[in-house]
Order: structure tokens, then C-alpha cells, then sequence
């Protein structure tokens, strides 16, 4: 399910969104949906790290991040 909203945006980002849309992004709509989801993903990922941060408890990643390190 979809529910159309009217935004008033910058004339600057409109010409943004629009230069996107003519270089095959899809539509208007489909631009401010991923720009927005990619958003909402930011700011998850922001307050994940807080709370990891407050926690302290960092002894679950050992492991991923000896299987993540780039040798020579």
C-alpha cells in the first residue's frame, strides 16, 4: 500500500531529483522513497551504535572483525 503526499522541497533538490529521474533513477517518487529509506537505515544504524556504545560490550564482534581484517 502507497499513500501519495505533497512535499514543497528546494528548488535546488528538485533539479537534483529531476537530474536523477533523467538519468534513469526511475520516477520522482521512487528517488525521495529510496533517499528516504537509505535515510531511515542512517539513523538506525546511528542508534544501534549508541547503544552498543552505552553498553560496552563489544566481545561478540572479536570474531567478525578477525574474519573482516584485510591482510597484507
Amino acid at each position: 500500500m502507497s499513500t501519495q503526499i505533497a512535499v514543497r522541497l528546494p528548488d535546488e533538490l528538485v533539479a537534483y531529483v529531476d537530474s536523477l529521474v533523467s538519468a534513469g533513477a526511475g520516477s520522482r517518487a521512487a528517488v525521495v522513497a529510496r533517499a528516504l529509506n537509505l535515510y531511515q537505515r542512517q539513523l538506525n544504524g546511528e542508534r544501534d551504535a549508541r547503544i552498543l556504545e552505552e553498553s560496552g560490550d563489544y566481545d561478540d564482534f572479536d570474531q567478525m572483525v578477525g574474519h573482516a581484517s584485510v591482510g597484507d
